[in-house]
This record gives structure tokens, C-alpha cells and sequence, in this order.
């Protein structure tokens, strides 16, 4: 009775109890709502916090509202406390009892923080392969998510879930403002700049929260995860990273600030990658052996986090974080030539980004040079309105 019991309580929808009012996110509902049909295992990974279990529940509210019987939807919060002696197959043959569920009848499986479970890929691989229902999961780890035995290669899609955008962080506000309020518009950008997109912290600016968000990556998705004793040396890479945010830097270099090997100073990195904390790009270069060995850029995932280390100070280097975020999709690398860097080439576009500041001299010789199709000056809130 007591798993029934905490079933029943993470699926209020069965007794009719369920109230989903949080602000839409409706980017990624658009793009859940157009993969529901197919049978692939939709996996929602993002940093921590970042509104993965908000959107899979605004997910299910849709459902309901589109005529989904609330007994075809079963959700579980895979690392709840009391469900932990519990395999995914045990949770979903419970659902089942509940509801007298057949073999082949169609449902909704939502999995919470799936990977916190050491043999997901296995259960999930067999639920898609023998059952007659729509899987959808949340993880908040990539490198989980990387299935070492290919077991869902082929049989998952991936939707990164980011912090709000600029237009998100307006509506998190409730700020009704005209595109030709320039003044407005500006104001909140620069709380933008300052803040982030880190849903509960915009609601609410409580800096303890956003500390917890962090202590949760780096002792749960780094340090737990991949066993690490150096606790103290991946706090200081992570003050480390946020204080050299925009700014290019070697493996080599890490390595002597901290004192730990090149190759310590590149898994660390590549673990706080994983765990959507920091991005890596590299110098655009036309040889690889070039591309591999240049520094790279560090890029933080949330610019309200990298604001709780080093103050809120620097804005050039928060605003060109923002256009990253704003591209990342699209694999931008940095482009340097004799000492003069450009921030962001993307195939047929070049973006450098100012903010309340003019292009250099020796900058716009370079930005004006290259032979590019596309060529963007970002300087303020314009590039994130409509684009």
C-alpha cells in the first residue's frame, strides 16, 4: 500500500486533484506536443533546476486538456526517496495493477531524473521494445544519457532544456512592455544580464537557491557521480571557469593554476560539460591538429550563476555568454587572426558582441575583411527580441 500511496501522490490527475499554473514554456511544449506520436524515448536533459519536471508536468496538463483519460498518464519521480528499492519495471507492473491496465493498452510514461537509476538505459530499452507506450524522460546529466552498450541508439530523441530566454524572462516578470519602449526594454535587460534565466531564482532572486543549484551539480552530477576525491579542486575549477567566462584559455594553463595534470584539467572540465554547467568552444581553424590544440573558450550555462561568484561586474563578458547561449546550437567557434579575436563564427555568419561599447579599430579591420555572407554586431537587447 505505501508504493500505491506515493503513486497516487505523484499523480494527483487520478483523483482529480491536479493544478498545473506555472508560466508555459511553450517552445519546448511545441516540440514535445510534435514528438508524442512517434514512438521514440523523448529525453528532456538540461542543467539542474532549469524547469525539466515543470515542462513535463505543463506536458501533462495539455494532455488532460486535449481529452487524454488522467488514468492513460502515469508520472514517477524515479529518485524519489520511497520508490528507491523500486526498478522502473516494478513502478510501471504497480501502475498497471492500479489501474487494470492490459498488456498491449497504450499510456503515458513520464520518468523523472531517469538517469539517477544505474541500469536505465537497460529497463528503457525493454519497456520501448515490448510495451505499447510513449516514454518520455528527464535527466539532468549528459554524460548518463550517453549510453556506453548502445542500448537506445536509434530509440531516443534529446531536447535540451535551457534557461529562460530573454523573451521568457519578460514573461517570468509579467512585464508588459511595447518593442518601441527602448528605455523599459533596457532596464530589464540589464536585470537580465544580471539575473539570468534560472526559473525560481527569476521569480524570486533568492541567492541561497541558486548556491543549492550549484552544490547539487558539483557534488551529485560531478563529485558523486565520477567518484572524485579532489572535492576542493573542482570548487576552485568551477571559481576558476566563472571568473574566465568569454575569455580563452589552455588545458595547459588550468593545470598550472590548479596544480593537477593536463589531463585531470581536461576530464574535470568535460564533467562540468556534462552536467550543462559550462560549454566548450573551440578556435576556428581549418586543421584539425590547430582546432585541438588552440585554447579554448569557457562559457557558463546560466550567467545568474557565474553573477553569484564574481559580482556583477564585467557585463561585456555576461552579454557575449548570453549570444552563445542564444547560438549554441549551432556550434559556434571563435575566430582568431594575429592577436585579434572575433567572438562567434557560424558557418556563413560572423557575430561580435558589444555591449554598450563600439567594435575596436583592429577588430573591425578583421570583422570587415573576412569574405562571410552574415555579419551581426550584437550591442544590447535587440539580438534577443524576435530572432
Amino acid at each position: 500500500m505505501e508504493i500505491e500511496s506515493e503513486l497516487h501522490k505523484q499523480n494527483p490527475w487520478w483523483d482529480g486533484k491536479f493544478k498545473e499554473e506555472s508560466y508555459p514554456r511553450d517552445k519546448y511544449l511545441r516540440e514535445i506536443k510534435n514528438n508524442l506520436k512517434s514512438k521514440e524515448i523523448l529525453i528532456l536533459t538540461g542543467l539542474r533546476r532549469v524547469g525539466k519536471t515543470t515542462i513535463i508536468k505543463q506536458t501533462i496538463k495539455q494532455l488532460l486538456d486535449s481529452g487524454a483519460k488522467p488514468e492513460d498518464i502515469f508520472f514517477v519521480s524515479i529518485d524519489a526517496f520511497n520508490l528507491l528499492e523500486f526498478s522502473i519495471h516494478q513502478l510501471v507492473e504497480e501502475y498497471r495493477k492500479i489501474h487494470k491496465k492490459n498488456a498491449d493498452d497504450f499510456f503515458y510514461v513520464f520518468l523523472d531524473e531517469v538517469s539517477s537509476r544505474d541500469n536505465f538505459a537497460q529497463e528503457l530499452k525493454s519497456l520501448y521494445d515490448n510495451e505499447n507506450i510513449k516514454i518520455i524522460c528527464s535527466s539532468s546529466v549528459a554524460t548518463l544519457m550517453r549510453d556506453k552498450k548502445a542500448n537506445l541508439t536509434g530509440r531516443t530523441r534529446t531536447i535540451e532544456i535551457m534557461p529562460l530566454d530573454f523573451q521568457e524572462f519578460l514573461m517570468f516578470k509579467e512585464a508588459e512592455i511595447s518593442e518601441a519602449d527602448n528605455a523599459k526594454l533596457e532596464s530589464y535587460f540589464k536585470d537580465y544580464l544580471k539575473i539570468g534565466g534560472i526559473p525560481y531564482y527569476v521569480l524570486t532572486e533568492d541567492k541561497d537557491y541558486l548556491n543549492e543549484l550549484v552544490e547539487g551539480v558539483i557534488y551529485k552530477d560531478i563529485i558523486a557521480y565520477h567518484r572524485i576525491t579532489a572535492e576542493r579542486t573542482i570548487k576552485e575549477l568551477f571559481v576558476l571557469l566563472c571568473q574566465r567566462v568569454g575569455k580563452p584559455m589552455s588545458y595547459n594553463k588550468i593545470s598550472e593554476i590548479l596544480k593537477i595534470s593536463v589531463d585531470s584539467a581536461k576530464r574535470y572540465v568535460g564533467y562540468f560539460e556534462k552536467a550543462y554547467l559550462f560549454y566548450v568552444v573551440d578556435r576556428y581553424a581549418k586543421s584539425i591538429n590547430e582546432r585541438i590544440t588552440s585554447p579554448k573558450k569557457i562559457y557558463i550555462g546560466d550567467v545568474g550563476i557565474k553573477n553569484t561568484i564574481t559580482g556583477f561586474k564585467d557585463l561585456g563578458a555576461s552579454y557575449e555568454n548570453l549570444v552563445f547561449l542564444k547560438i549554441k546550437d549551432r556550434t559556434p567557434a571563435y575566430y582568431l587572426e594575429n592577436s585579434t579575436e572575433i567572438d562567434f563564427i557560424v558557418n556563413d555568419l560572423l557575430i561580435e558582441a558589444k555591449y554598450n561599447k563600439k567594435i575596436e579599430e583592429h577588430q573591425k579591420k578583421v570583422f570587415d575583411s573576412l569574405k562571410i555572407k552574415n555579419k551581426i554586431i550584437a550591442e544590447g537587447y535587440s539580438f534577443f527580441i524576435n530572432k
